[in-house]
Order: structure tokens, then C-alpha cells, then sequence
């Protein structure tokens, strides 16, 4: 059976570089642009346009470059940014226009100073405005998390019949405990009249950890995009994590989701983003950290050596990862010291093992890890 598309709307460029001190040059911007193009994503967010000249000048860059994914500018709910979005966007093969407009009451009060009849007169303003410019509009509600359900249905379907293609639906601050996001995606489908004329899109942060399982919550329930960055770079703690929520719908067959990311060039991908925004890549981040596949307690490391899934449930190699790491420590046993001997040439029998097993536990409880340097040097003097 063929599985459900869940098209992959990367951020890196835009939300990702909102990170302090991850400002990228244009010449940066286009090969990353390129590798988001190869590695299968649907729409890459190359930018806001009307934020600055850079900005500007990247969009129309990138626009150029690009040969299968859409190109999407950001804008506000005003005319100018539009224009200059599309102007940006002339290049495109497939453009995009991401316009919006905060939706919460919190937002509509003290941020806008003002009042649903005159926010939802904007949103559709702003879709129509964009409508003369490109056929493909995406439009968001910001704080979507913390809008009433109604107002957010009503904002949703006027929006539609304005032109917009695809609905943003963020949690802005990332409030939602999974199951209220996914409650709020299942009321828009259920209650929009007109909802079978755009895709849902998540665009969740990471502010309580939650970002991959709202999005993950969102697409079960009739969301058809994500919204997500490279790493999970973003805001404050950042967005959806690109390489989580690609290898969730993978590895879950059960949900009948799939997207376009050639998953083998996920690691390669976010050491590359990681080099060049500065960021460093936590060991523990999932998918892509360099302990994701490293095994060091020795009851972990006898089950993997005997076999794999004993303690992965993710092959390496299917992420771009060459193999799992046997690490020696303290921690390590007697299977992973012999395993880690032999790939050098030493085959220990048993009696061996012991002997080398006993001087390589002095060395370990001095050192954090044993390398292959060290080995030769335990082995002979464990006089065997």
C-alpha cells in the first residue's frame, strides 16, 4: 500500500539563522540550499525577503539554484514585504509566498493592539494581495497554540477562499502538550468547511522539548507538512528537528506516512550545517549525535555485537552513519574488549581475555576511553 506524502518545509535558512551568532553569508545560504534540494525536501524557506538587503539578495540567490523544491519567502500581513517577497521569488521554479498574521488574543492585544474583525480583515488582505504575485500561498497564524479553535477555524477558512494553499498552524512558544496540538489540527479538519482545498502545515518549537512529538501528533491527525530545521536549530530552543521526524514516520510503518528525504544523507547534511553556523551538534541529539550510535555499558555492547537490534532500532547506515561505535570505558565488558581487539588482529581466548581484561580495567578507570593506540600496550603488559 502506498504510503501518505508529508511534504518536508525546511527552515534552516530563516528560522534556523534566528539563532544569535548564526548568520550566514549568501555564498553559505546557496550550498546549503543545494544539499536541503538534493537531500529531497519539498520547500525550503529561504528567507524574509524585506528584513534586510542580504536577506534579499539570498532569496533571488537561492531561487536561482534550486531545481526541485519550492522556494518560499517569508513576509508579514503587509503589502511591501509582499512585494518585495515576489520580487525575491522571480527566479523560482516553484515560488512560494509564506505571509501572516498573529492570531491569539494575546497577540492580537497587546502585540497588534487590536481586534479579531480587523485581524481576520488583514489575513485575508494579505492572501489576496499575494494571490497577483504567485499561485502557491502559504499562510500562518501565528501563536496558533494559544488561539481559540473557533476564531483559528474561521481565520483558516476565509484565508482558503482568499487563494491560500497551505495553513500554518505553529505553536509559536511551544505550550502544547502533544495531544492538544493534535486535537487542534483534527478540529481544523473537522470544522473547516473548506479544508480540502489546502494542506495543514505543523510548525512547532522546541521550548518544552516537544517540537518532534507535536509535529509527529500533527501529521497523525491530518497535517500533511512539517515545518523544521536542520538539527532542530531555531529560536530560542530551538524548531521541529528535520532528522527526527523523517526517521519517526520511517520507522513507524504503522502510520502509513512517508516523505521524500533521502534519509542517507541526513548526518552528512547536519555535520555541514552544524560547521557551518557555528553550532556545535549535541553528542546525545538523536539521529545525528555522535553517541547516537555509540554503545559503552557492557551489557549494551555484548547485545550489539551479537546483534544490532538487540539495542538499535535504527540501522546507521540508513542515516549516513558508517557503523555503530563500540566505546571502551570503565563501563565496557569483557565481548567488547575482545571485539575491539580482534578488528586490531589480537584473538584472545579466553584465559587471555581475562588477564587482559583485568590490565585493561586499570587503564580505563584513568582514562575516559581506551583507543586502538592503547590496546597493544595493554595486551603486552598483561604478559599472555
Amino acid at each position: 500500500m502506498q504510503k501518505n506524502l508529508v511534504n518536508i518545509f525546511d527552515t534552516t535558512l530563516r528560522d534556523g539563522e534566528q539563532v544569535p551568532g548564526c548568520k550566514l553569508e549568501t555564498k553559505q545560504k546557496l550550498v546549503i540550499a543545494e544539499r536541503l534540494d538534493n537531500l529531497g525536501v519539498d520547500i525550503i524557506e529561504a528567507g524574509f525577503p524585506i528584513s534586510s538587503p542580504g536577506d534579499f539578495n539570498s532569496v533571488v540567490e537561492i531561487s536561482k539554484i534550486v531545481k526541485n523544491a519550492s522556494v518560499c519567502g517569508l513576509t508579514r500581513a503587509v503589502k511591501k514585504d509582499i512585494e518585495v517577497a515576489a520580487e525575491s521569488l522571480k527566479n523560482a521554479y516553484k515560488p512560494r509566498i509564506h505571509t501572516g498574521i498573529g492570531t491569539s488574543d494575546s497577540h492580537i492585544k497587546y502585540k497588534f493592539k487590536s481586534n479579531r474583525k480587523d485581524i481576520l480583515e488583514r489575513a485575508v488582505a494579505a492572501v489576496k494581495y499575494a494571490k497577483n504575485y504567485v499561485e502557491d500561498i502559504e499562510f500562518y497564524a501565528e501563536d496558533a497554540g494559544r488561539t481559540d479553535n473557533d476564531f483559528l477555524a474561521l481565520v483558516c477558512e476565509k484565508v482558503i477562499n482568499a487563494g491560500a494553499t497551505v495553513l500554518n498552524i505553529p505553536d509559536t512558544t511551544g505550550y502544547c502538550l502533544p495531544f492538544e496540538y493534535g486535537k487542534k489540527i483534527k478540529y481544523l479538519i473537522n470544522n473547516v468547511p473548506n479544508i480540502d482545498k489546502a494542506i495543514i502545515s505543523c510548525h512547532c518549537h522546541n521550548d518544552l522539548g516537544l517540537a518532534t512529538a507535536n509535529s509527529i501528533e500533527g501529521v497523525i491527525n491530518g497535517a500533511r507538512q512539517i515545518e523544521c530545521t536542520i538539527n532542530g536549530i531555531g529560536e530560542r530552543a530551538g524548531n521541529t528537528s528535520l532528522e527526527e521526524v523523517v526517521m519517526v514516520l520511517r520507522q513507524h510503518n504503522e502510520l502509513n506516512l512517508d516523505t521524500n528525504i533521502n534519509s542517507k544523507l541526513l548526518y552528512d547534511t547536519s555535520q555541514m550545517v552544524s560547521e557551518l553556523m557555528g553550532m556545535i551538534v549535541q553528542p546525545n541529539k538523536a539521529i545525528v549525535g555522535s553517541n547516537a550510535f555509540a554503545h559503552s555499558s557492557g551489557i549494551h555492547q555484548d547485545g550489539v555485537i551479537k546483534n544490532r537490534e538487540t539495542y538499535e532500532i535504527i540501522n546507521p547506515n540508513d542515516v549516513g552513519v558508517n557503523e555503530s561505535a563500540i566505546v571502551l570505558t570503565a563501563r565496557s565488558g569483557r565481548a567488547a574488549l575482545a571485539f575491539r581487539a580482534k578488528n586490531i588482529g589480537y584473538n584472545l581466548s579466553k584465559i587471555q581475555l581475562d588477564k587482559v581484561y583485568n590490565e585493561f580495567l586499570k587503564f580505563a578507570d584513568i582514562k575516559k576511553e581506551i583507543t586502538d593506540n592503547d590496546l597493544p600496550r595493554i595486551i603486552k603488559l598483561s604478559n599472555i
